[in-house]
């Protein structure tokens, strides 16, 4: 592959923000998306409303937000995995998520078939 390792990370990092924005109404504030081994481990911040951010200072309404958005996400999962397959030429193998409604923070990590690293170092 003759891609460069931080080319990859930020074409992943801006097709992830442009799937939100498409997906689920509006994209996150920032996206930071680091290659390690054979993960893809992507932080998205700002990624509440404010309505979602008025709820969670409830724990009944942190627990909904929460969960609406693992479900939401949960149901884009394959159409996730289809682009980072088209990005990087590997299969992604396995998706977790998980949000912090208290930072407005969340943590997306694919475990890919191949050590994506190594094959944009050598």
């Amino acid at each position: 592959m003759n891609k460069k390792k931080g080319l990859v990370e930020a074409e992943i990092s801006k097709t992830l923000t442009q799937w939100e924005k498409e997906y689920l109404g509006r994209g996150s504030v920032q996206v930071k998306t680091d290659i390690l081994r054979n993960l893809l481990i992507i932080q998205l911040k700002g990624i509440l409303t404010p309505a979602e951010q008025a709820l969670t200072k409830t724990e009944p309404g942190m627990l909904a937000v929460k969960r609406n958005r693992s479900e939401l996400i949960e149901t884009g999962s394959n159409e996730l995995k289809k682009i980072i397959h088209e990005i990087t030429g590997v299969e992604a193998t396995c998706f977790h998520t998980d949000i912090s409604t208290r930072s407005g923070e969340r943590v997306i990590v694919f475990t890919l078939a191949e050590d994506l690293e190594a094959k944009l170092n050598s």
